[in-house]
């Protein structure tokens, strides 16, 4: 539980207080698989299930770090380990990996809006090469 976010609104949950979801898998099968987590919805699983959607050709290592760089717990806190199957080790390096310069575009010294212009060509070659320059399902 120290590993959760705000978990002082875990007691509105009534799952908090159902037995069958307090033990140390709750609703999970052991070494499940991140994959098989629920997770809260935000703009990580947005932006992921766009990308399968338009059948980008981005490799699942970076379909994982976009899908899972908010999942603190598990990358950061070393929750959920448990649950994880074979593979899932490799795959949390790649979220590891990718957090660190996450974190450094949120800088508040660091406003890529002036660079628009400067950035563009760079970001309209890699659109091209994971197939993501025409029009898109949102």
């Amino acid at each position: 539980e120290d590993a959760v976010v705000f978990p002082e609104f875990n007691d509105l949950n009534p799952n908090m207080s159902d037995p069958r979801y307090n033990t140390t898998y709750g609703m999970y099968e052991p070494n499940c698989g991140i994959d098989k987590l629920k997770f809260a919805w935000g703009h990580d699983e947005y932006m992921y299930r766009m990308l399968v959607a338009n059948d980008c050709s981005v490799p699942q290592e970076g379909l994982d770090m976009i899908r899972y760089h908010s999942a603190y717990p598990w990358h950061d806190k070393g929750a959920y380990t448990h649950l994880m199957a074979p593979g899932d080790e490799e795959r949390i390096e790649w979220v590891q990996l990718f957090n660190r310069f996450d974190l450094y575009t949120k800088d508040a010294n660091n406003d890529l809006r002036k660079m628009n212009e400067e950035l563009w060509p760079y970001y309209k070659n890699l659109l091209q090469k994971y197939g993501l320059d025409g029009e898109l399902k949102w």
